[in-house]
């Protein structure tokens, strides 16, 4: 077992890229780390990490042993998980990431229900607007849209990733009317910076025969959070264009209308990102099962899509 620690403190070091976000992981101090790994190397008698002040890298005996017990590291972590279930039922805790307003609408409800039926399940969920690394991370489960897959990392869709442009009833009778993508440029944007860049992406409308058109709205004013920028656009300040999770709550308030609705951004899927495991713990198995079975169950697949 102590050998078992070594090598885990070894293989999360590597992937973090220090001892210190090692330790944060583990739950052990960075010195403890250290140690366990000074103490594999010892064991092995080779040195498997180039040490300094500032960075920590792999020897090239590191990195071939890395490639050899990584895979296996984690299926012996997921068999243990699944034995030690209470009373062979899905238990531990389940780290999971996901965009913050999307996370509180549509999955923080489900919680009740998902631990009735899964008691031994403790929730450690991070709501934050970046891409995550599982592997490296130790997230067990990430909700994300438009998200390339990573070595290791396998997915399974819920619905589309599209976006729509957004603007309240008064500001629109206040303005000048739209009947194309270039009528853009004459009103006032209320733009969202990437949480990755600091930046306003840019974006390419569509519509439902392929054409492609620029989105040329100025920019009034920018947010870094979606759910902020419909609350201005309520406020009549100004059109904004926003994931459709999001835009479904003011739509259907009626609080906002969609701006040129044969019009929408594509930005692939939404999806939930998992290991690519051949034993998947239980935990991860029932938390995947339960949301996709949610979004069937509620249609939101159909709900998400611009294209309804």
């Amino acid at each position: 077992m102590e050998t078992m620690t070594s090598i885990e403190c070894f293989v999360v070091a590597a992937h973090a890229g220090s001892f210190s976000a090692a330790a944060r992981q583990l739950g052990l101090t960075s010195a403890a780390v250290g140690k366990n790994v000074a103490r594999l190397e010892s064991s092995l008698g080779v040195r498997l990490f180039h040490r300094s002040t500032r960075k920590l890298s792999l020897t090239e005996a590191g990195e071939r042993f890395l490639q050899e017990v990584g895979g296996g590291l984690q299926a012996i972590r997921s068999a243990v998980a699944n034995l030690a279930s209470a009373g062979g039922r899905p238990a531990g805790t389940l780290k999971v990431s996901m965009g913050t307003g999307f996370g509180r609408q549509y999955i923080v409800p489900l919680l009740g229900e998902f631990l009735g039926r899964y008691p031994g399940i403790q929730p450690d969920w991070h709501f934050e607007n970046r891409p995550v690394d599982l592997i490296s991370e130790g997230f067990d489960a990430a909700i994300a849209g438009g998200t390339e897959l990573s070595p290791g990392v396998v997915a399974r869709e819920l619905a589309p990733a599209h976006r729509v442009l957004l603007a309240s009833p008064a500001y629109l009778d206040a303005q000048p009317p739209l009947h194309s993508p270039a009528d853009l440029a004459e009103h006032a944007g209320i733009l969202i910076r990437s949480p990755q860049t600091g930046r306003v992406r840019p974006f390419s409308l569509r519509d439902r025969s392929g054409q492609q058109a620029p989105v040329t709205l100025q920019q009034r004013m920018t947010m870094s959070d979606a759910n902020a920028a419909c609350e201005v656009a309520e406020a009549g300040l100004g059109i904004t264009l926003v994931s459709m999770p999001h835009a479904l709550l003011y739509l259907e308030r009626g609080t906002l209308v969609r701006v040129l609705p044969d019009w929408y951004v594509d930005t692939g899927m939404l999806s939930l990102y998992f290991t690519a495991a051949r034993l998947l713990p239980a935990k991860t198995r029932v938390f995947v099962d339960f949301v996709v079975e949610h979004f069937r169950r509620e249609r939101l697949a159909e709900r998400f899509s611009a294209q309804r």
